[in-house]
């Protein structure tokens, strides 16, 4: 079974300083029907203006995995940790037990355009902890490579939940199959692009939750870049 949810539909707030849209409910965005798939329970596409961002605040007991699409964001964090993400990064901070951090955008001229996506951990109450890796582009090219797992990886950054993150960019003509264990289940979002998921057209800002289906074949129309979310 695939429930595909249209960018269109997602919860969307113009702040003016940050343009945002919640494929879940988030903040003041309220809607029971999307609270959540298994345990992924915020994507969140935000594009914050130059100079602005996100003064220190706390979370707990959450992985928080940012993912840019163009320009750049500065994290700052109570435990000690600085680093500037770009395009071609995966960032994860696991909140565990406490911690407070802020992002800006430390451009004065450009915005950045990332997704913030938070994931429940398997346990609670965890040290605080955070981890940053470059991509190699020639790997997510006509691919699904896993940039967010349990174990980490050379380019993936780990997570204390048993889930997986996929990241390809597929050219149209070809495509791209991921074979879904027993009992498990796939969230797609599409960044940029169009493409066929198992038949379903889905374009951008476009996510689907999908549930009994042994694989999944995604067929781009156009260059198509995808976030894959293998879930137990």
């Amino acid at each position: 079974m695939i429930q595909v949810r249209k960018s269109a539909d997602r919860g969307h707030f113009d702040h003016g300083w940050l343009d945002t849209y919640h494929t879940f409910s988030f903040a003041r965005y309220y809607d029971p029907a999307h609270m959540g798939f298994r345990s992924l329970r915020v994507i969140n596409q935000d594009v914050v203006a130059p100079g602005r961002g996100f003064g220190e605040h706390p979370h707990d007991n959450m992985e928080i995995i940012t993912y840019i699409l163009s320009g750049q964001l500065a994290h700052k964090d109570s435990a000690g940790h600085t680093a500037t993400i770009g395009p071609g990064e995966v960032q994860k901070m696991t909140a565990g037990r406490g911690i407070a951090h802020s992002e800006f955008n430390p451009s004065h001229k450009d915005p950045v355009h990332l997704l913030q996506i938070w994931i429940e951990p398997a346990r609670e109450g965890l040290d605080p902890s955070f981890e940053q890796k470059r991509l190699d582009p020639a790997m997510l090219r006509n691919r699904l490579e896993p940039i967010v797992q349990p174990e980490g990886g050379e380019s993936a950054v780990s997570i204390a939940q048993d889930a997986r993150v996929y990241a390809g960019v597929i050219e149209p003509g070809r495509s791209v199959e991921h074979a879904l264990a027993p009992g498990r289940h796939a969230w797609v979002q599409i960044i940029r692009g169009e493409a066929d998921l198992n038949g379903q057209r889905l374009g951008p800002g476009d996510g689907a939750a999908v549930s009994g289906e042994p694989s999944l074949t995604l067929s781009p129309s156009s260059e198509t870049e995808v976030l894959l979310f293998d879930l137990a």
